[in-house]
């Protein structure tokens, strides 16, 4: 049985999160959040979402169930978001910080189109031995 290093929990982490906004449910994504995350989008004219900070567990799900209704994200949509270049700092053992490159793609049932492209500045924390994102800062560009 081969344990998980720390480093590879964040990416799988990341990754989980990139999947569970494209094809799962909303209860399963924001649970890969803490209690208390902070969830900030700074938007931009290319996204065309405007610029939102949301706090708590709750409010990530609800702000992610007013994507998918409004068709932006989510199943169905044919969207897909990409996370490359991940680079993770550890603060302590229970704590690290994550720099990634997103890519957020449209219409990728038929003629798929890069829509939007940006960073992730993460925060993370282990609870019980779990690795949680605590906050996550989203800039175009």
């Amino acid at each position: 049985m081969t344990t998980e290093s720390p480093s590879e929990a964040i990416r799988s982490l990341i990754a989980r999160l990139a999947h569970l906004a494209d094809e799962g449910s909303v209860d399963d994504y924001a649970q890969l959040y803490t209690e208390d995350a902070t969830w900030e989008m700074r938007g931009g004219a290319r996204t065309g979402l405007a610029p939102r900070t949301v706090t708590g567990r709750a409010a990530i799900a609800a702000a992610a169930r007013e994507r998918r209704a409004a068709g932006i994200a989510g199943p169905g949509t044919g969207t897909r978001h990409v996370t490359t270049c991940i680079s993770i700092t550890f603060d302590s053992d229970d704590a690290a910080r994550g720099e990634s490159v997103w890519q957020f793609f449209a219409e990728t049932t038929t003629a798929p189109r890069l829509s939007g492209i940006g960073r992730y500045h993460d925060i993370f924390v282990r609870v019980d031995g779990r690795w949680f994102l605590a906050e996550r800062s989203i800039t175009n560009g």
